[in-house]
């Protein structure tokens, strides 16, 4: 039987354990592992929702990295706003550098977009995107996601970093709307 949590309005259900979500990081922390032996990468983690996901990450890896966040936002509720609004920047001088891109999910893209825009005005070296879950039938720009934890269907999810109006993130595991 779904454990059934409620947040605000609505009845969210179990749907991801911790234990999938910990295998998935480790499959992205072995492939960046490897991919950045002999790099020193930047990793960018857009937060409020990558927090729980980056600091999971980073104690899987066994490379030298560097951390910054950016804060950008596209939800209001469970729908999207269809726009990225930019609330904290990249303070690094990212010119020349290997960054990888940390969020917790793609959906649309549009967060991404904002991001990528942004982050290829200071000319990094390679920009790689990592992300937790991604939407492939929401998905709708063209950027590479280079590592991606769990392909999940077009459903809203909360948990592990991810939020319903700001509520649920510090949940161990995901949970998914109730419909």
């Amino acid at each position: 039987m779904k454990e059934i949590v409620k947040l605000q309005d609505k009845k969210f259900q179990s749907y991801i354990s911790s234990k999938d979500i910990d295998k998935a990081i480790k499959k992205i922390a072995s492939k960046i592992n490897k991919d950045f032996k002999s790099e020193i990468p930047l990793f960018v983690s857009v937060i409020n929702g990558s927090f729980m996901f980056t600091s999971d990450l980073l104690k899987k890896l066994n490379i030298d990295c560097e951390l910054s966040f950016v804060k950008l936002a596209s939800y209001k509720g469970t729908d999207s706003t269809g726009k990225a609004k930019k609330l904290i920047g990249v303070n690094e001088n990212i010119k020349g550098r290997m960054v990888v891109v940390l969020e917790d999910i793609v959906d649309s893209g549009n967060t991404l977009e904002s991001l990528m825009i942004e982050l290829k005005k200071h000319k990094p070296k390679t920009i790689k995107i990592a992300t937790l879950f991604f939407k492939p039938k929401a998905y709708k720009k063209s950027f590479k996601i280079d590592y991606k934890g769990m392909n999940i269907p077009n459903d809203f999810i909360v948990g592990f970093g991810l939020d319903y109006n700001g509520l649920g993130r510090n949940f161990k595991k995901v949970y998914s709307l109730k419909t």
